[in-house]
């Protein structure tokens, strides 16, 4: 087999076709909901140049990847959080050593029905009045006196998402500490659902999501802001702007195909956060992370 190899930054890259076409194996995903949209496009474009390479893009959020993960179940697990410290600890005693990588930048969006006539913008006080442990808020009028009085449908996700994590943090003031009646799912496409379903639902998620399905949903302001790809890239859109990350197990990237992927998502997670609904990476950040890959697989 003849092939030429480039070296970027200390990675190699095979350019040869032969070599595409005839690289196998198999590279195992799972993690966040919030993450998913971004993996599976890199997925469906890697496969059409290594078509004989299995991947396989599962999603139990992401404190789900991580217990697969710290066991050395999966190879790749997205996160829309940084790992904890339980779970950094379990990663040591299984001996599965990795590396976080930054893909790109979403921001969590608060979303209503269309039909919902009255909220254009909420602040972060009261985001908390709502969804704080104890909340005593039932009703929209219980927010502000001249919303409706009818009865807030709350969505969010589950407690094994980093979505969950951050929003929790970001609003309450401590990861997971949060009001518990609200429906709850791991999968967003059933959070987009509930809200685009109920006049007087309000439900919170990743931007994608929003972006996918923004025919169906309004997004709040927040403190007068509203979620776009240049308030989340620039920081304005506080608190709920965030990176989204892969984390990579060592001993799998020795395997050419794993290696041969996460190269590829990082080269091209710029492209595909645009295509998905995500902010892309600024450039020195993504040849940042192009270089720590490179140090972490010597």
């Amino acid at each position: 087999m003849k092939y030429v190899i480039l070296t970027i930054l200390g990675l190699f890259v095979f350019a040869d076709s032969a070599f595409s076409a005839s690289l196998r194996g198999k590279v195992k995903i799972d993690g966040s909901s919030t993450v998913f949209p971004i993996t599976e496009a890199i997925a469906e474009e890697f496969r059409k140049v290594h078509p004989r390479v299995r991947v396989q893009v599962g999603v139990s959020g992401t404190g789900g990847g991580f217990k697969k993960f710290v066991k050395n179940e999966i190879d790749i697990n997205d996160a829309s959080r940084s790992i904890k410290e339980s779970e950094a600890k379990l990663a040591k005693e299984n001996a599965v050593e990795y590396l976080e990588l930054s893909v790109a930048y979403d921001g969590i969006s608060i979303v209503v029905n269309p039909k919902n006539d009255w909220a254009d913008n909420i602040t972060v006080a009261e985001l908390k009045k709502i969804w704080e442990p104890g909340s005593k808020v039932r009703l929209w009028s219980d927010v502000r006196s001249t919303w409706p009085k009818e009865e807030i449908k709350l969505y969010g996700p589950g407690t094994d998402s980093g979505t969950f994590d951050y929003f929790t943090e970001a609003i309450n003031g401590k990861s997971h500490v949060s009001r518990t009646e609200f429906t709850k799912s791991e999968d967003d496409n059933v959070l987009v659902k509930g809200v685009a379903g109920n006049k007087y639902a309000l439900g919170f998620f990743g931007f994608a999501y929003y972006e996918e399905n923004k025919g169906q949903l309004k997004a709040l302001k927040i403190n007068g802001v509203a979620p776009s790809a240049k308030t989340i890239n620039n920081g304005s859109y506080k608190p709920l702007a965030r990176p989204i990350f892969i984390y990579v197990n060592k001993a799998s990237i020795k395997r050419t195909e794993v290696k041969a992927f996460v190269q590829f998502y990082i080269e091209n997670a710029g492209s595909i956060a645009r295509e998905v609904g995500y902010v892309a990476l600024p450039a020195d950040l993504k040849k940042q992370e192009l270089i720590r890959f490179a140090n972490f697989i010597q």
